[in-house]
């Protein structure tokens, strides 16, 4: 499904956020926190009532345990100066056993993790996790609740039109399903961001042409309240012949109750060495676009998508870039403005490395949307 992303969408504007880098941070190479290799990051937040970060792994229960972690960030207004570990949860089903990997799955049943994006519960003690599933195994994408200890509390219905389908070309595509999470300000509904298109809703991103993917309101039982499409950028670069490139949405926030910040990140090998990571940063306004929740697929002219302008593209940075996969808000700074923080996953690959980059955001100063004793962090709570 051919479609160019409007001129005026990567332009800048007015009242949008901008942002300056404080400082990064690289984990060891191995580190090993309670008996885990620290790993395969996708997802981070931070509760600013215990100042304590939650980043979750998306090990599929193979090196370890499906699991969290616990770490606090020395960050202040001079840099981002260590990251220090506190602690480590396995995560737990309902019947209080540890996630399965693959093939345990295969004979115990159960569910398979592939946790992607993580946010502590703004309303109530725990946290909330979203996984892509596994279309070879017939299971769908899924939002759940834990509580603190990381025990299974709810598993939220699979949302209309994104069922797994082993005969039919339609729903998640695999490794292309849930991969941002973020609650409203006020916490009573969450968005769930795809990476990219739905099977039914047209290609994946390529050099020359770019795709949607549907981004869903939900209330905290599941209902579906809303849904838009988000236009996804082409692949910035080309690969070299025969070899790898993609782009995606790796991660969503909320930014106010009608825009979120969106991460993309493409990948693109050369002949030969590492892949080499593109990563922008977008601020989607999800005002702009329609309500496609009745639409099984997105056909060209019967929906408009949310607009979308450019806020940073990372590559200009002057620092290491990683696979960039979570974000979340950190502590507000000394002069009122917020931060920022991402990790990246680095998928337990010896060439790779876990990156924390840590920002400064200006403009957007407006007080946080209040967490019962949370103190002073997270975006603004209004548009300004």
């Amino acid at each position: 499904m051919p479609f160019a992303v409007p001129a005026q969408a990567r332009s800048p504007a007015p009242h949008q956020p901008s942002l300056r880098l404080l400082g990064s941070a690289t984990l060891p190479a191995g580190l090993m926190v309670e008996n885990t290799r620290v790993g395969g990051l996708s997802g981070l937040d931070y509760d600013p009532a215990t100042r304590q970060w939650l980043l979750v792994s998306d090990d599929r229960s193979q090196h370890a345990p499906a699991r969290v972690y616990t770490a606090t960030l020395d960050l202040d207004a001079d840099g981002l100066h260590g990251v220090t570990f506190t602690g480590m949860r396995v995560l737990r089903q309902a019947d209080g056993t540890p996630y399965p990997d693959p093939w345990r799955y295969l004979w115990a049943g159960g569910d398979v993790p592939d946790w992607e994006a993580v946010r502590w519960d703004p309303l109530a003690p725990g946290f909330w996790l979203a996984g892509e599933g596994d279309r070879a195994l017939g299971l769908p994408p899924g939002i759940v609740r834990m509580s603190p200890a990381g025990q299974l509390q709810a598993q939220l219905p699979t949302l209309p039109g994104f069922g797994v389908h082993r005969l039919r070309i339609q729903g998640p595509r695999r490794n292309l399903a849930f991969e941002g999470l973020t609650f409203t300000p006020d916490g009573q509904s969450l968005w769930v961001g795809m990476e990219g298109p739905l099977a039914q809703d047209g290609p994946v991103p390529t050099p020359d042409e770019g795709g949607w993917a549907r981004f869903t309101r939900i209330d905290r039982e599941g209902g579906m309240l809303a849904q838009v499409a988000y236009p996804v950028d082409p692949i910035p670069a080309r690969p070299a012949h025969g070899r790898h490139a993609d782009n995606g949405v790796s991660e969503i926030l909320a930014l106010d109750a009608t825009r979120l910040l969106v991460l993309e990140r493409a990948a693109v090998q050369p002949a030969d060495g590492p892949m080499r990571n593109f990563l922008r940063l977008y601020l989607a306004d999800l005002s702009t676009g329609s309500d496609v929740r009745g639409q099984e697929r997105l056909r060209p002219g019967a929906f408009t998508p949310v607009t979308k302008q450019l806020v940073l593209d990372l590559t200009t940075l002057d620092t290491r870039l990683d696979n960039l996969e979570g974000m979340a808000w950190g502590p507000r700074l000394p002069n009122g403005n917020a931060t920022l923080v991402m990790v990246s996953d680095d998928n337990f690959n010896a060439s790779q490395v876990t990156l924390f980059l840590a920002f400064e955001v200006r403009e957007e100063s407006r007080n946080a949307p209040g967490r019962s004793g949370a103190g002073s962090a997270g975006p603004p709570a209004s548009p300004p």
